[in-house]
């Protein structure tokens, strides 16, 4: 990943740094590794997710309508 500093803007090149990382996943995962995961909270934690993206999508598709 790389970030272009623009006119010495360093403030700006540090936002568009988080804006991305928070995109990728990076801040979530990290707080998720900072303590052991039992596998079958992992399980729990994927299902939840996978649900809420199912709900994300349904909620885009009705919006579209």
């Amino acid at each position: 990943m790389e970030i272009q500093v623009r006119d010495n803007d360093i403030n700006y090149a540090v936002k568009k740094l988080k804006r991305k990382l928070q995109q990728d996943g990076m801040f979530r995962e990290l707080r998720n590794r900072r303590s052991y995961e039992k596998p079958s909270e992992r399980k729990r934690r994927k299902q939840r997710e996978a649900e809420r993206r199912l709900r994300k999508k349904l909620r885009k598709m009705n919006a579209n309508r």
